[in-house]
């Protein structure tokens, strides 16, 4: 309807009392509400297409003046013709979508070619790098282009193939977070919230064409602002699915809200499809189980504390904690009462007393130490003062009973770090799935998990609750905290947490250990590394696709823009999420390096605690949208852009086909190119002779000839025809 409302305003200064009718009568139309959710579609979204080269017959948008600020003309205008050569060509161009003829000319290189949703789009994918470390496993792929056109082309790739959709939309606050056709929505705009839903309709779309019918969950996160709208509009375009929410604390300390309460969660949508249902896994602080540990799982800040003061040596070994705190409230003024020192013998290397908690406006330099002992306090690695995670009465009652010690890595003269068995491993304990086994030299008990601790883990109860509070989502800890180890100094804003995004997802595909996940709003690209993470675990070969844009933050494009640059130049772009984020946050995961080719520092934790540095056995490609031209695709001039398109419909596993064979086929390590039908019986014998081939790509316009291939090929393999001209096989409409 705002669509309607631009006519009315154009009607109003042509005939001021028509116009005023026709207002009249909108008004008494829009003020009907039908069941459901109602909202105005606007017009087709469009994407500016920098670096493109322009051509005759283009859409484009005149970019303001090198160094300006402006926006610049908005309207979109047709390339009729071009003149020139190199830095002096000109287009002729004619004004598009008016009443008013108008005709301009503009340099080339002041035009930008944009891409408007209602148009056909010949989509194809150039490689812009990849990371090797996962040996014959596929590979993970990561898309830099407009998240709508790039699920339009994987509808050719993985139509009804994806098994997880794990999605983190832009929440519409009216911060410069989402654009609406090159405009950053804010607050003011009156179709803030329909313009969101129009852009979240067409993507939602498109993706339950590529999940599973029988089988397949769809899991997208929002906050307060979009909730309402997003659960509707979820059961309006999956109508069939069943649907849960589930609220997830991810910042414990609260954001500030003007007037209201804090705001401490987020809403997570789980959409199930087919049989989907929720797997009966016990993951601490989010399932109903007798033996709950959701409390007392601390973080580490980098360098803060000893984050393994006792390295598992065996698979039965228990991993203590330390009591110094970290993360959050983790100062001495934030709880006073557990600001007291621990007194240890260093010659027994054991915790003898405690001492009273310290008011603050005392100096601990003042406390003296019992002859022989030495006080221990709560000091952090920057030497500020911190505080303990237990208060002095607590830690009385666990050195009586051995669940408190010196850690066994502590040393005479050195830092000394006591650490103590939480609330969640003491309630395992009782359970017995733990078992004590002795005494050591350090005034604590020896504890392993039991030799049966399978049987006794599977009596426990695993159904996860919609309320999900656990410190392993907190969002400050393991998300931007998390990122700054990765990449140092690359800023990313509201990262999710690793184990958030991990936890979600593996309710879906724990038991699945090939399940294919998409992430069409991949943001910093914590979906792909949550994959990793849980494929480590249990030796799976799942794979992650990550769709992002590579837009630059608004405030750095200001800065690039008054020093004279633009979108689609190298210096621009270096600054994009994809390129300056996305793309070195998963070859540094895999590698276990940052960009700058330091190892991370850190270690992973919760379900699998391992040094960050150690990257993980994984393979990612990176690649960029393209858009070519129908002149090029008619001519199959393009299959250099489409050949990864067939490699990822065929598992994005192994070598590629890049070029098209000049024998008339081509065998891969998954999939066969026939483009020469003469050659069908050397094609099919390679194929006969190769096991991994799953796919056979078969090029022609004859329906009895395609048939004739397909009765020579293996029942294992599946025949896909493609058309002579990849203009049927690679033009996409979709949502127009």
């Amino acid at each position: 309807m705002s669509r309607l409302t631009d006519l009315i305003a154009k009607a109003k200064g042509k005939d001021a009392d028509l116009g005023r009718e026709l207002e009249r009568e909108f008004r008494a139309l829009s003020s009907r509400r039908a069941f459901g959710l109602n909202f105005e579609r606007h017009r087709p979204e469009n994407v500016e297409l920098p670096g493109r080269p322009i051509r005759k017959g283009d859409k484009v948008r005149i970019l303001p003046e090198r160094g300006s600020s402006t926006k610049g003309d908005q309207r979109l205008w047709k390339v009729m013709s071009l003149a020139g050569r190199g830095a002096e060509r000109v287009a002729s161009l004619s004004l598009l979508y008016t009443d008013e003829p108008e005709r301009a000319e503009a340099p080339v290189a002041d035009l930008c070619v944009v891409a408007e949703f209602r148009d056909y789009i010949y989509p194809g994918l150039v490689s812009t790098g990849k990371v090797e470390r996962g040996g014959d496993k596929p590979f993970h792929t990561v898309i830099n282009g407009e998240n709508f056109h790039a699920l339009e082309a994987l509808t050719f790739t993985h139509r009804g193939k994806v098994d997880a959709i794990y999605i983190d939309p832009p929440y519409n606050s009216g911060a410069k977070d989402w654009k609406y056709n090159n405009n950053y929505v804010d607050t003011e705009d009156a179709y803030r919230h329909s313009k969101w839903l129009a852009m979240i309709e067409r993507r939602l779309k498109i993706a339950r064409e590529l999940l599973k019918p029988e089988k397949s969950v769809l899991i997208a996160t929002i906050d307060e602002k979009e909730y309402l709208r997003l659960g509707l509009v979820l059961e309006q375009v999956f109508p069939e699915a069943e649907i849960q929410m589930v609220s997830s604390v991810i910042n414990p300390s609260g954001v500030a809200r003007p007037n209201a309460f804090y705001r401490v969660d987020e809403y997570i949508f789980f959409v199930f499809l087919g049989s989907a249902a929720v797997e009966n896994i016990h993951v601490p602080g989010l399932c109903v189980s007798n033996a709950d540990i959701s409390e007392e799982i601390d973080s580490e800040e980098e360098g803060d504390g000893d984050p393994n003061p006792t390295p598992p040596e065996t698979d039965r070994s228990v991993r203590w904690e330390s009591m110094l705190r970290s993360g959050t409230d983790a100062e001495r003024k934030d709880r006073e009462d557990m600001f007291y020192p621990i007194l240890v013998d260093e010659g027994l290397m054991k915790i003898v007393d405690v001492g009273d908690p310290l008011p603050l406006d005392t100096d601990r330099s003042t406390f003296q130490a019992p002859e022989g002992l030495v006080a221990v306090w709560p000091i952090r690695q920057d030497e500020s003062e911190g505080r303990w995670k237990v208060g002095k009465a607590g830690l009385e009652s666990l050195l009586k009973v051995g669940y408190a010690k010196l850690s066994p890595g502590s040393k005479a003269g050195k830092k000394l770090t006591p650490i103590y068995l939480p609330r969640g491993l003491r309630q395992k304990l009782a359970a017995g799935v733990i078992e004590v086994v002795g005494n050591d030299k350090y005034g604590g008990i020896e504890i392993l998990y039991s030799a049966n601790i399978e049987e006794k883990e599977q009596q426990r109860e695993g159904r996860p609750r919609t309320q999900w509070n656990t410190k392993a989502h907190s969002a400050t800890d393991h998300g931007s905290s998390l990122l700054r180890k990765v990449i140092p100094r690359r800023k990313f804003p509201f990262p999710k947490s690793l184990y958030a995004v991990e936890d979600a997802l593996r309710f879906f595909v724990a038991g699945n250990p090939t399940a294919k996940i998409l992430d069409f709003f991949a943001g910093s690209g914590t979906t792909a590394h949550a994959v990793m993470r849980l494929n480590k675990q249990d030796g799976g070969r799942r794979q992650c696709i990550s769709v992002t844009n590579n837009e630059v933050a608004a405030r750095e494009q200001e800065r690039l823009r008054l020093s004279g640059l633009r979108p689609g130049d190298p210096e621009w772009e270096q600054w994009g999420i994809c390129d300056y984020i996305t793309k070195p946050r998963i070859k540094a995961a895999i590698t276990g390096q940052t960009p700058e080719g330091q190892l991370i520092k850190g270690d992973y934790k919760f379900t699998d605690e391992f040094p960050m540095a150690d990257g993980f056995m994984e393979n990612a490609e990176f690649f960029t949208l393209t858009y070519d031209t129908p002149v090029a695709v008619s001519h199959n001039r393009a299959f250099e852009s489409i050949a990864p398109l067939l490699w990822m419909r065929a598992g994005s596993e192994g070598s590629r086909i890049e070029t098209l064979p000049t024998s008339g086929w081509g065998v891969a390590d998954c999939y066969g190119l026939l483009t020469d039908l003469d050659q069908a019986a050397p094609f099919a014998a390679a194929i006969h002779g190769k096991d991994s081939i799953r796919i056979a790509y078969i090029v022609t316009d004859d329906e009895r000839r395609f048939q004739s291939v397909v009765r020579q090929l293996p029942d294992t393999v599946e025949p896909v025809r493609l058309y002579e001209s990849y203009l049927t096989n690679f033009r996409f409409s979709m949502g127009r």
